[in-house]
C-alpha cells in the first residue's frame, strides 16, 4: 500500500511539472506600441536628432545673465509672456549701490556750489569792505600827514618846541601809513580781480570727475533691474524671489550647475529645428537649394516638413541633451538648422526633442 502511494506521488508531481514546463515555456504575446516608430520617408534620407528652438536670425536662445551679483528682490514678468524691448523682467536688491549714487550725487552738487561760488566772484560785500578798508589806510594817511606837518613846521620856527624823538616818531608814522594805505589798495584790486583762474580750473575739473563718478555709478544702478534686450517671449525664469544671482546666471537645483536667470525666444508662431549631423554623414548632405527635411514629434504619427533655414559651419563635440556637463563623447556632428510654422492643433514647446530625416544623396 505504501509503494502504490509514492507511485501515485510520483505520477502526480511529474505531470505538475511537465504542465508548469509547458506554461512557463509559452512566449507571451508582445503588447502593441503606442505609436509606429517613424519611418524614413526619403530612399536615401539621413536620420537626426534635433531640438525645437525658437526662431532666431543667428545663434539659438536669448540667455539673459545679470550683470551684477544680488538677491532677487522681484520679478516683473511670468512665464510664456509675451514681453516688448526695454520692458522691466527681474529686479535686484540694489540698496548698497542706491546709497553709493546718492552719495556721489550729493559730493558732485557740492562740488558745482563751490564752482559757481568761485565764478560769481568778486561778492559784492566782500569789495565793498575791501574799499572801505582803503578809505579807513588813506584817512589814516592823511591825519598822520598832518601831525607830521605841523610838529615838524613847529620844530623850524623853535626847535625847542619839539622834541627830536617826537618828530621821528610822527614821520615814521606817515611811513607806516603809506604802507598800510598800499596793503589796503592791493587787496582791494585783488577781491575786485575775484577768484583765481587755477582755483577755478581746479574746481571744474573737480567737478567733472565726481559728476562722471556720479553717472557711472548711475548707470551701474540701472543693471539692477534686467530688462528685455529684444521683442520676444520669456521661455524660462530659473530664479526665484530671494535667490542668489550672479553673472555666471541661476544655480540649477537640478543641474547642480549655472543656468542662464532667464530665457528668451521669439513669438511661437515660427519655431526652429536644430539638427545635429553625424560627421561620418556630412558628405551625404545635398546642396542648400536641395535640402528637404520632414519633422516627427515623439509619441505620435505627426510629421511636419521642414524648410531649410542655414547650416552652422562649425562641426562640435556631439552632446545628450540631458544637462549632463561631465560627459564626454568623441562624436563630432554638424548643426543644420531649418524653420517651420507651428500648427495650430499640437502643442510643439522649445526644447522639445524629435527625429528629423533629410534627403540624403
Amino acid at each position: 500500500m505504501r509503494n502504490k502511494i509514492l507511485f501515485i506521488l510520483s505520477i502526480v508531481g511529474i505531470l505538475a511539472g511537465l504542465v508548469s514546463a509547458y506554461i512557463y515555456g509559452m512566449q507571451k504575446k508582445p503588447l502593441p506600441p503606442v505609436f509606429s516608430p517613424a519611418s524614413n520617408p526619403y530612399a536615401k534620407g539621413i536620420y537626426s536628432n534635433g531640438i525645437i528652438e525658437s526662431y532666431q536670425k543667428n545663434g539659438e536662445n536669448i540667455n539673459i545673465y545679470p550683470e551684477v551679483p544680488g538677491v532677487v528682490t522681484q520679478i516683473l514678468v511670468s512665464e510664456g509672456e509675451i514681453v516688448h524691448e526695454g520692458a522691466p523682467l527681474l529686479k535686484i536688491d540694489d540698496s548698497v549701490q542706491r546709497s553709493t549714487v546718492e552719495q556721489q550725487k550729493s559730493q558732485a552738487e557740492a562740488a558745482l556750489a563751490l564752482l559757481e561760488e568761485l565764478r560769481a566772484q568778486p561778492r559784492r560785500e566782500n569789495l565793498e569792505v575791501a574799499k572801505a578798508q582803503v578809505d579807513l589806510a588813506s584817512a589814516n594817511l592823511k591825519s598822520a600827514q598832518d601831525q607830521y606837518d605841523k610838529q615838524k613846521k613847529s620844530y623850524e620856527l623853535n626847535p625847542k618846541s619839539v622834541s627830536k624823538d617826537a618828530l621821528d616818531s610822527a614821520r615814521d608814522a606817515v611811513k607806516t601809513a603809506k604802507a598800510n594805505l598800499g596793503v589796503a589798495r592791493r587787496q582791494y584790486e585783488l577781491t575786485k580781480a575775484g577768484a583765481w583762474i587755477y582755483d577755478i580750473r581746479n574746481q571744474e575739473k573737480l567737478y567733472t570727475a565726481l559728476s562722471k563718478a556720479y553717472g557711472a555709478s548711475k548707470a551701474l544702478l540701472d543693471k539692477y533691474i534686467i530688462k528685455a534686450p529684444v521683442d520676444g517671449m520669456v521661455l524660462s525664469i530659473k530664479a526665484a524671489v530671494g535667490s542668489y544671482i550672479s553673472s555666471q546666471g541661476a544655480y540649477g537645483t537640478y543641474t547642480q550647475g549655472f543656468d542662464p536667470v532667464l530665457v528668451m525666444g521669439s513669438p511661437q508662431s515660427h519655431l526652429e529645428v536644430r539638427c545635429y549631423i553625424d560627421e561620418i554623414l556630412v558628405h551625404r548632405l545635398p546642396p542648400p537649394s536641395q535640402m528637404r527635411a520632414q519633422m516627427f514629434i515623439r509619441g505620435t504619427n505627426i510629421s511636419i516638413p521642414l524648410k531649410y533655414e542655414r547650416v552652422q559651419p562649425y562641426v562640435s563635440p556631439k552632446i545628450e541633451l540631458s544637462n549632463q556637463r561631465t560627459e564626454r563623447v568623441d562624436v563630432r556632428v554638424l548643426p543644420v538648422i531649418f524653420g517651420f510654422d507651428k500648427p495650430g492643433n499640437i502643442n510643439l514647446y522649445p526644447g522639445q526633442l524629435v527625429d528629423v530625416y533629410l534627403a540624403g544623396k
